[in-house]
């Protein structure tokens, strides 16, 4: 038998994915995506593969370059799904039974998300809408009317296109991963399938979120925030709303009054009520959601589960995908949802009874369970990870309280690794709040021996790490560091509380839980040396870095990946600074510049002596480049040990869906500065 080895950066090509599963209402075939690193390591693949409960016989089913968002009609006749149709994804629709795949649509700006119709006679589509459309179809600006000959001075067209200023009106006008706001707003469409025509159902602006189709098929539920005599500028709320439309007379109703932020809508199977999971932002940013049902009759909203102290939805951190969660999924009956929860580093699966009455925890375990789907027996696929794999599918029998692996995309590369397994701890902070930790030890660790080790923040800062599966972790362990990750104050999973606590405390609580649990580590694990630490973290996390190196010399060196040094000029470049900044910080610059430079890293860069590397994308628009750039720009004034990294065209995500070869370049990175810095 060939002796295993290590994992390195370069492992993420080999890597496969696999994610939305969704189950055919007719066979109980599983369609899910596959996704890969091209062999090219230019970017990504994906397509649909088809998994058959009885025989397990696991087939492609599409063949695009980037197909995704697979969707069984309600008869399970067909499937659709999204794939580009020239440089824009529409739906495209194959028989369950196989054979050439169709574009269904054809809108000018593609299609983000659909549904089917109760009946599968049409799909309800969302797209975006031109400002300028029936002007000029190709302006790029949010409120620009050029009467130009911008084809060349005096009509001569042969010159070259002039270029175009850019006129922006609302602060909302850029979005990390987007850019800069193209003057189109995402609105429903009505596809009939029988003749491909498409009708715009809702216009305006603004934007339309979640939605759902009623059960009979006649409404349409969906989520905007709109103008009002209390919110002249949408941009400016952090609430919005869910409405109901007529489908025949296209008559829109307003069901709520802008008291909640609203993630989700879907109409509950008697028909009767709108289920949303909201928050009242009564602890702003931080506020637990909560499962409402809205009366369709007179709009009345009846809260569940009050007393229950988790966060519904999907929260963990992973650096394999950059978002995941399922949306709400009744059950057969129609008397309870489905849904996910956050709780101890772990996400779960609950079913909740409508009527409030009793609440299931079905599918638990230490694992991230990132998305599910409900067969027509009401058994459940999940897709799910833990800390020694990135994602596989899986089977619950509900009648047999079983479960059965269904795939295992990366066998081949997993018989050759080996991996370094996470140790969970808890420990009682100063003041006596419980916070849980992991302790992942060096791969090829020697009893007896003393190691370095790395401290992991995560960002959010309300997000969780979980029992999942970290590449980067792996990597620190294999290259002989023993890696401390916790979910200090300011996260989720355990509790309002817990999650609240951070916010106008950015450096306070927060910071001496992270060191308490370097401080519990070096008195429990004795393996690990005091003398050769280091520290890392992005976004929050990153700010967190900044922040222990100016305040503390303990760690021998640091690394801040796409990170905060500087809330005043945070609040007028990030894509969300001018509402997060108020929100966490408690501040804004006119008023209350002293506060926000007291929680700023770089009003304490004088006092930074650990050798600092700092990563960041050059696209990144919720935590800009500019915050790298005066972080760097000061160390080196002052003559400290520091490098800065930059990654083109990368965005926030970079470490979680970035460019493959940019991902490994930003792992090795990380291993390489700690390795210079830190005497192994």
């Amino acid at each position: 038998m060939t002796a295993k080895r290590l994992i390195t950066p370069e492992d993420l090509y080999r890597m496969h994915w696999v994610n939305d599963p969704v189950v055919s209402p007719a066979s109980g075939a599983i369609a899910y995506v596959h996704k890969s690193v091209k062999k090219e390591i230019d970017g990504y693949t994906s397509h649909i593969r088809l998994l058959h409960p009885d025989n397990h016989k696991d087939t492609p089913f599409t063949s695009g370059e980037n197909d995704s968002s697979p969707a069984w009609s309600p008869d399970g006749s067909q499937l659709a799904f999204l794939r580009k149709k020239g440089d824009k994804p529409q739906v495209w629709t194959i028989p369950a039974d196989g054979g050439e795949a169709r574009p269904v649509t054809d809108l000018k700006y593609g299609v983000s998300a659909f549904k089917w119709s109760p009946d599968g006679t049409q799909l309800l589509v969302r797209s975006e809408v031109s400002e300028s459309d029936g002007t000029d179809q190709d302006q790029n600006t949010s409120n620009a009317n050029n009467s130009n000959d911008n084809n060349g001075i005096n009509g001569n067209n042969e010159s070259k296109k002039l270029p175009e200023e850019a006129i922006y009106d609302r602060i909302k006008y850029k979005g990390d991963g987007i850019g800069l706001w193209n003057g189109r707003r995402a609105h429903l469409f009505l596809i009939n399938l029988a003749t491909e025509e498409s009708k715009q159902i809702t216009s305006g602006e603004f934007q339309v979120g979640s939605f759902d189709w009623s059960l009979d098929g006649s409404s349409v539920a969906y989520t905007a925030s709109i103008s009002s005599e209390q919110y002249p500028d949408p941009d400016l709320r952090l609430t919005n709303d869910a409405f109901i439309l007529n489908v025949q007379d296209g008559s829109v109703r307003q069901l709520t009054e802008g008291t909640h932020s609203i993630y989700t809508v879907a109409y509950t199977p008697d028909g009767q009520s709108l289920l949303m999971l909201a928050s009242d932002l009564s602890c702003g940013f931080a506020t637990l959601a909560r499962i409402h049902l809205i009366a369709l009759a007179d709009g009345q909203d009846q809260v569940l589960y009050t007393d229950m102290d988790v966060q519904l939805g999907h929260a963990a951190v992973s650096d394999m995908r950059a978002s995941a969660g399922t949306p709400p999924l009744f059950s057969k009956d129609g008397t309870s949802v489905y849904l996910q929860l956050n709780q101890d580093g772990g996400v779960h699966i609950g079913r909740f009874a409508l009527d409030g009455s009793t609440y299931e925890l079905v599918l638990g375990g230490e694992r991230e369970i990132y998305q599910f789907a409900l067969t027509p027996e009401e058994n459940i696929v999940f897709a799910a990870a833990d800390p020694l794999q990135p994602g596989d599918l899986f089977a619950y029998s509900a009648s047999l309280k079983q479960e059965q692996r269904l795939t295992n995309c990366n066998e081949e590369l997993w018989n050759e690794l080996n991996l370094s397994e996470p140790e969970v701890f808890t420990f009682q902070t100063g003041d006596g709040w419980t916070i849980q930790g992991w302790m992942m030890k060096p791969t090829e660790f020697t009893e007896g021996s003393k190691v370095p080790a790395v401290l992991e923040i995560h960002g959010g800062p309300q997000a969780m790490y979980a029992h999942t599966f970290m590449h980067e972790f792996q990597l620190l362990a294999a290259a002989g560091y023993a890696v401390i990750y916790t979910n200090p104050r300011g996260g989720h999973g355990y509790g309002q509380v817990h999650v609240n606590t951070v916010r106008g405390d950015y450096g306070g609580r927060d910071y001496q839980d992270l060191m308490e649990a370097v401080d519990y580590v070096l008195n429990t694990y004795s393996f690990v040396d005091a003398s050769r630490l280091g520290v890392t973290g992005g976004s929050y996390g990153g700010f967190m870095t900044n922040w222990i190196v100016g305040h503390t010399d303990r760690f021998k060196a640091a690394v801040t990946q796409r990170s905060i040094s500087n809330w005043i000029s945070f609040y007028g470049v990030s894509d969300i600074g001018y509402n997060f900044t108020e929100d966490q910080i408690w501040g804004n610059p006119w008023d209350d510049l002293e506060k926000l430079w007291k929680h700023s890293p770089l009003a304490y860069v004088k006092e930074i002596k650990t050798p600092l590397l700092i990563l960041h994308g050059e696209q990144d628009l919720r935590c800009p480049i500019e915050q790298a750039e005066q972080l760097f720009t000061a160390l080196k004034r002052l003559g400290k040990d520091t490098q800065l990294i930059r990654f083109p065209g990368a965005d926030h995500n970079l470490s979680r869906s970035g460019h493959p070869y940019l991902r490994v370049r930003r792992l090795s990175h990380i291993v390489r500065w700690f390795v210079e810095h830190i005497e192994r």
